[in-house]
């Protein structure tokens, strides 16, 4: 037996979320063409079908593009100093993409490595998840390719799954099972998802490749890359950030913002010098990055196969086709045992 929910009856739920006060957001077109995760007013405005991958990523719930750390205000001599209160409000997250959903769970390490961020920690406290499992997929979904799939339930508090008019319903945390508590109704049927996107390289290949610091592919494969951070920007791994002081003679702010180690800035000292002042070099970094340096510190790839980088970026510069591209040499066997 399963649990099962009319989509009719979800939206109902959705919009009792919202009239009770708690924040809900999920994917929806903000305009022709273009699906985003956003805060939402009505379920009216819910996709629940029809899309493959919104152009952003939950991310952007937790770890804001600005953040404001403590507020200051100067008079004469003296600064006062005010700090911010972490945002603690319940919310929602509807729909989202389980390689979304896993990015999430990845990203608590870091967050929480050493000193707690309260403001990420707190917002994470204080969201449920509702996954949406893929029953399509496009050709920049990579998801199976680092030991994720449509229906992978990392980082999620719910699973729902696409039936016939509606979805099954996997409850699979406490707080999973209080939101769906009461609304769903047993049913013999099961969902049956497809398999997902093709395997086409492995972590274990890439970090072998890796190993090749010098590879001419770095020179060659990322020479169209514009520096624009789109791919950073739309990762819902990448966590970058930029700590700054803004204001003006009266007062400011100190604020975290979202920075990209694909931007010609990012590495620059303030003597001038840059050790990865070409573009080849910052790609070179961020693959490093996820596929070998993160799982050096954190144990898993900084990476879901979502396929935003490619979708996002201007010269269709995607992380896959570099990936690909790097291990076409590499023996077959590479990580085949592990």
């Amino acid at each position: 037996m399963s649990e099962t929910i009319t989509q009719q009856a979800l939206r109902a739920l959705v919009d009792e979320w919202i009239g009770a006060g708690t924040k809900v957001a999920g994917p929806s077109y903000v305009k022709k063409d273009l699906c985003q995760y956003v805060p939402l007013t009505s379920s009216a405005e819910l996709l629940l079908e029809g899309f493959i991958h919104p152009r952003n990523s939950v991310k952007d719930f937790f770890f804001p593009r600005h953040e404001k750390i403590y507020e200051y205000t100067l008079k004469g001599h003296e600064v006062e100093l005010a700090d911010m209160t972490p945002a603690s409000t319940p919310q929602v997250i509807v729909a989202a993409r389980p390689c979304d959903t896993a990015a999430v769970a990845i990203l608590d390490a870091v967050f929480n490595w050493g000193e707690k961020d309260e403001f990420y920690t707190q917002r994470r406290e204080a969201a449920t998840i509702v996954a949406l499992a893929c029953v399509t997929h496009d050709s920049h979904c990579f998801c199976t390719s680092v030991g994720i799939g449509p229906d992978a339930e990392k980082g999620a508090d719910v699973m729902l799954l696409p039936l016939d008019g509606g979805f099954e319903v996997r409850c699979l945390t406490e707080k999973g099972k209080t939101l769906f508590a009461g609304r769903t109704q047993p049913s013999d049927k099961t969902a049956v998802i497809p398999e997902g996107p093709k395997v086409k390289v492995s972590p274990e290949q890439v970090r072998a490749a890796l190993e090749d610091y010098d590879n001419p592919l770095w020179k060659t494969a990322t020479l169209r890359c514009l520096s624009c951070g789109a791919c950073s920007f739309t990762c819902p791994t990448c966590h970058c950030f930029d700590i700054v002081d803004e204001g003006n003679a009266h007062g400011g702010c100190r604020a975290k913002n979202w920075d990209s180690c694909q931007l010609c800035m990012f590495t620059k000292h303030a003597s001038g010098h840059n050790p990865r002042n070409v573009q080849g070099q910052r790609q070179r970094q961020r693959t490093q990055h996820k596929f070998r340096i993160y799982p050096d510190k954190f144990g898993e790839v900084l990476c879901t196969g979502c396929g935003n980088c490619a979708r996002n970026c201007p010269v269709s510069l995607g992380i896959l086709g570099t990936l690909v591209e790097l291990c076409a040499e590499m023996p077959k066997t590479v990580g085949e045992s592990k």
